[in-house]
């Protein structure tokens, strides 16, 4: 959400993953020393937020991350279980015709004031209380996920790994708040991620047509700027930061 600083080619290079994606998001982490100011600034009410537990899964050592493939499931109040398996880095006009035409299958650009990166996502409903049974032993990890989703990780992760070898990386403790901030025209989207050893990342996104990514890239920028919102801070990325604690407690 911050201005973008791209080279030409980097330039040119999004534009081309834009303009093949479904999706993109726009998406900024505040600094911890700003949560409590960022939060009274928006006028987010926690009561309000809903509570998810996230898992991952992968091995010790992250061989499917730094393949690119990324294993999760979630518990949702409310709402329910979910999964996905998700590729990225992805080119959109490289990925076969028969998964771009599934109805499971996204492509999405998430753009960061530090970057951007797009991916694939197959994504799946699990029945309720089946993601828990998995976390604790009493259900194989591969239930969790469709056919099509068994075939994707299949064909994109390393040879002679499985989704039942993998460890369980989790859970994160997550506050999820959708909010139309007073002065914002569009929805913004409030994430609290809760590590472990107690460390957070509040993440603020929204999603738009791919068509007025950069127009509302410059429209919420300028109403965050406006109310005190520090845009300039270093940027997490909540999915490594998750995985690469995991890690290191397993190895």
């Amino acid at each position: 959400m911050a201005a973008p600083k791209l080279s030409d080619a980097q330039l040119v290079e999004v534009l081309g993953l834009i303009r093949g994606a479904d999706s993109v998001e726009l998406k900024v982490t505040v600094a911890e020393s700003d949560h409590r100011s960022a939060v009274s600034a928006l006028g987010i009410d926690a009561l309000d937020a809903q509570i998810r537990h996230v898992y991952f899964f992968d091995t010790p050592d992250l061989r499917l991350y730094e393949h690119g493939v990324v294993v999760r499931a979630r518990r949702t109040q409310r709402k329910g279980d979910d999964s996905v398996v998700k590729l990225r880095p992805v080119v959109p006009d490289e990925l076969p015709a028969k998964l771009r035409d599934s109805p499971a299958f996204g492509v999405e650009v998430d753009a960061m004031p530090a970057g951007f990166v797009c991916s694939g996502s197959m994504k799946g409903t699990v029945k309720a209380g089946r993601v828990r049974e998995a976390v604790i032993g009493d259900r194989d990890l591969h239930e969790l996920y469709s056919s099509e989703q068994r075939d994707l990780f299949e064909e994109h992760s390393p040879p002679g790994i499985g989704l039942d070898d993998l460890e369980i990386l989790g859970p994160i403790f997550v506050l999820k708040l959708k909010f139309s901030p007073r002065g914002y025209d569009r929805k913004l989207v409030a994430e609290l991620w809760w590590y472990p050893d107690y460390s957070r990342v509040l993440e603020l996104s929204t999603k738009c047509e791919p068509s007025e990514a950069f127009q509302v890239a410059a429209e919420t920028r300028a109403f965050l700027g406006g109310r005190g919102v520090d845009l300039s801070g270093e940027q997490q990325t909540k999915t490594r930061k998750a995985l690469e604690f995991f890690s290191a407690q397993l190895q």
